[in-house]
């Protein structure tokens, strides 16, 4: 199973993806880290596919490029009013020793459609240090819904403990983070991104 979604990401080639809209964007390397506020020799070993991006810096990246977040997990010619993705169909994205400083998986749950304001995931949130947990921000909303587990959740002096069944609304131009509790936690999490 680890090898099939090994082979499903390296079938995005998200890095690639990122690269040739930059090029087509005529933007160099460092005009996309001023837009991003990411570093260049962080974009150089995403576009090289040495990093996958946790889901704030791909949001990020989408937006300086002008393009949805889906538009990196979906197939061609697979803009759609309604899409649906099978239990079978998914993959995990973010998995693997190169990404191992973020503490998370995510499996997107509708990537084939293109033009959307939501974005839900499923996310794995491995245990760790709370001074190892990674922050993120980016424009716009979160809602997270705790599936399994428990999880430690910080924003800004704001920390809060969710266990299973538990939700969380809030607005995620603050950074914040995540660990398990205890063990890993599965949640879902839904990130508005407003037009």
């Amino acid at each position: 199973m680890v090898s099939d979604m090994k082979d499903e990401l390296a079938s995005l080639n998200i890095g690639s993806q990122i690269r040739a809209l930059r090029n087509r964007r005529d933007l160099t390397l460092q005009d996309l880290a001023d837009l991003t506020g990411l570093s260049k020799p962080n974009l150089s070993q995403i576009e090289n596919n040495l990093v996958t991006p946790p889901i704030a810096t791909l949001l990020k990246i989408a937006t300086a490029l002008g393009v949805s977040i889906g538009h990196f997990f979906q197939g061609a010619g697979s803009d759609s009013s309604m899409v649906v993705v099978r239990k079978a169909d998914r993959y995990g994205v973010a998995k693997g020793p190169h990404i191992s400083h973020i503490g998370y998986q995510y499996e997107p749950l509708a990537y084939p459609k293109v033009d959307k304001t939501m974005e839900p995931f499923i996310v794995h949130m491995e245990e760790r240090a709370a001074e190892a947990i990674v922050y993120n921000n980016h424009r716009g909303e979160e809602f997270l819904y705790v599936l399994e587990g428990r999880l430690e959740f910080r924003r800004g002096d704001n920390v809060v403990i969710l266990e299973e069944g538990d939700s969380l609304y809030f607005d995620s131009v603050v950074p914040h983070g995540y660990r398990g509790i205890g063990g890993p936690a599965k949640t879902l999490v839904i990130i508005y991104k407003p037009d």
